[in-house]
């Protein structure tokens, strides 16, 4: 029995966007906050980085923050909490609710058994695919519906990025499944 690539499903990355104010002093913060990380010539914003759960805020002086690195919505939510607390210790004014918009997650995903790209190429629709492995070992498909990329390999292993939820890479998996099978490559 072939295992269910649906079960290999791995959230790699989550990047997300939140508004927490107007504006903010970013010399203030970075002087207050404990490993902030600040060099206006390097980058636009304060870099923070969590431990638990482990992800990056990058904070911007127009009150906006993207996070990344989180592997999960839960630990999202709690990097962002986390995050409005530190503000408000340094007593600027931060919304209690504070919501995030997930602007990408990247997952992975294995179907158990190595894949001809040479034949997949050939196979699926043109339009929607790039493979130049002289260039990139991957096939790269763009998928409609969920609206993701694919990065397909040889081993087998998939990288899915460019989905806004979750649901999204699952989907994925199973157009990819049911194209591979339409094709009789899997």
């Amino acid at each position: 029995m072939m295992h269910n690539p649906e079960d290999s499903l791995k959230i790699e990355n989550i990047v997300a966007s939140a508004k927490v104010a107007d504006s903010l002093d970013l010399q203030v913060i970075s002087s207050k906050i404990k490993d902030a990380e600040y060099n206006k010539k390097r980058f636009p914003g304060v870099v923070l980085r969590m431990q638990n759960p482990k992800i990056a805020a990058l904070v911007f002086g127009s009150g906006k923050v993207v996070l990344t690195g989180a592997k999960s919505i839960d630990s999202l939510s709690q990097g962002l909490e986390i995050l409005g607390e530190k503000l408000r210790d340094l007593g600027i004014d931060i919304p209690n609710e504070l919501e995030y918009k997930v602007q990408n997650i990247v997952t992975s995903a294995d179907l158990g058994t190595p894949i001809n790209l040479n034949k997949i190429a050939v196979g699926f629709n043109l339009d929607r695919i790039e493979y130049e492995p002289e260039q990139f070992p991957g096939l790269v498909y763009r998928l409609e519906e969920p609206k993701v990329v694919v990065l397909l390999f040889g081993s087998g292993k998939l990288i899915i990025t460019g989905g806004k939820q979750p649901e999204d890479a699952k989907k994925a998996v199973n157009k990819i499944l049911s194209d591979l099978s339409n094709l009789g490559l899997v």
